[in-house]
């Protein structure tokens, strides 16, 4: 290992919120200001796009005790974007704009904490700044509810999505339930390409009050199967509780939202689709082929940040994959990203290890088809065996007048 770099510390958040991305942050600025080496801890504000904008927060300045309340905190304190960076092959302007910031403020170690499209970020900022002989260690700290970032175990964030799509399933089905007249009730859930969100449904079911149904976009969805599934149900049942990924897509890859709308063919600044209005299609074409009460319900933004029932698991683990990230960074390592390696054996551990960027960025990790049931219309007991840890615990989420306590930083901007 090479010797402790010495200067700034600077954190970025990136892309979609989560109950638990401040854990991360937290975790890493903790440990960052407790480090000897380090002369001062910056925050981005709005990810890159702060940097650009030679917008940094001075976490020094902040008192300890609000910082801690990032901790139960949800979305991201420092600010968020979706900003692409080009190539720096093609056009190095973004990159030699970062450089001229980090070399201003001396900022020798650099983690940003995202998804895919932040890994792919990290990774570029990294390889350019090799290239220009500048010395900082970058370490990406993972994040997302989708849970499809390679090379890991899980993320941070989806275990307390996960636990509150199963807990909101639950109490939609009571809901359903009560009656006593047909019904079929179909709830859009997160999930471009990669359904374990829409997965995590089936811990409802496994508790005996979930989805009778489960689509994924991992397997093609035809709407003639849909019909003979929710008929099949509703004959046997007399109600339908559907659950399905908002990316479901047919044999094609067309998605299934497009059926019924154009929205999907708008696209986001990394080309994603956008996605929503499945649900309500949905239930109204059921509603054409059986004499049934139909509805809709979009999950929508909700799952990301319900950090009233987040899961302790989920909140320790992302704070300790903040922690191991700056550690890392410390003890020399860079370009990589810290992720999660499941231990064997019939008690859940986890431990933290570091893969290469590279092999993170712009690769999505889907359900395993093997844990989906022969049908494609519902999960296997491999699936619950995988999730059922990720969502134990409680939150310590303070409470002030019976409602959140959630952190107010001063975010005072940094000048040099």
């Amino acid at each position: 290992m090479t010797t402790k770099l010495r200067g700034a510390c600077l954190i970025g958040q990136s892309g979609g919120p989560t109950s638990v991305i401040n854990a991360s942050a937290l975790g890493c600025i903790e440990a960052a200001l407790a480090e000897d080496c380090i002369t001062k801890v910056y925050g981005a504000a709005h990810g890159i796009k702060g940097v650009l904008d030679d917008r940094l927060y001075d976490m020094t300045l902040e008192d300890p005790a609000e910082l801690a309340l990032m901790k139960y905190t949800p979305s991201s304190v420092l600010g968020t974007c979706r900003y692409k960076l080009a190539d720096f092959l093609v056009d190095d302007t973004d990159y030699r704009r970062i450089l001229d910031i980090f070399t201003k403020y001396d900022v020798r170690y650099f983690f940003y904490n995202g998804g895919n499209d932040s890994m792919d970020t990290c990774s570029k900022i990294s390889s350019f700044l090799q290239l220009n002989n500048y010395e900082c260690q970058v370490i990406g700290i993972p994040k997302t509810i989708d849970n499809d970032l390679a090379g890991t175990d899980h993320c941070p964030g989806y275990g307390s999505a996960a636990k509150y799509i199963a807990t909101t399933c639950m109490e939609i089905y009571r809901d359903a339930k009560v009656y006593g007249t047909g019904s079929i009730t179909v709830l859009e859930i997160m999930g471009r390409n990669a359904g374990w969100l829409t997965a995590a449904s089936a811990l409802a079911t496994h508790k005996g009050m979930g989805p009778d149904l489960v689509y994924l976009p991992e397997v093609p969805f035809d709407l003639a199967d849909f019909i003979t599934d929710i008929t099949k149900v509703y004959e046997a049942e007399g109600d339908v509780l559907v659950a399905v990924s908002e990316g479901l897509k047919d044999k094609n890859g067309t998605y299934i939202s497009t059926y019924f709308s154009d929205l999907a063919k708008d696209t986001d600044a990394f080309g994603h689709a956008r996605m929503g209005g499945l649900a309500g299609s949905l239930a109204h074409f059921a509603s054409t082929k059986l004499p049934a009460k139909v509805r809709g319900i979009e999950f929508g933004l909700i799952q990301r940040c319900a950090a009233h029932v987040g899961s302790s698991t989920d909140i320790e683990e992302a704070y300790l994959a903040g922690k191991a990230a700056l550690e890392a960074a410390v003890q020399g390592f860079t370009d990589k990203m810290v992720a999660f390696k499941r231990a064997p054996g019939p008690v859940y551990k986890c431990n933290t290890i570091l893969i290469d960027l590279i092999e993170v960025a712009n690769v999505e990790k889907k359900v395993p088809l093997e844990w989906i049931n022969a049908a494609g219309n519902g999960l296997l007991q491999p699936f619950i065996d995988y999730a059922l840890p990720l969502i134990q615990g409680e939150t310590e989420l303070p409470k002030e007048d019976g409602l959140p306590r959630f952190a107010s930083l001063k975010k005072i901007v940094a000048t040099k």
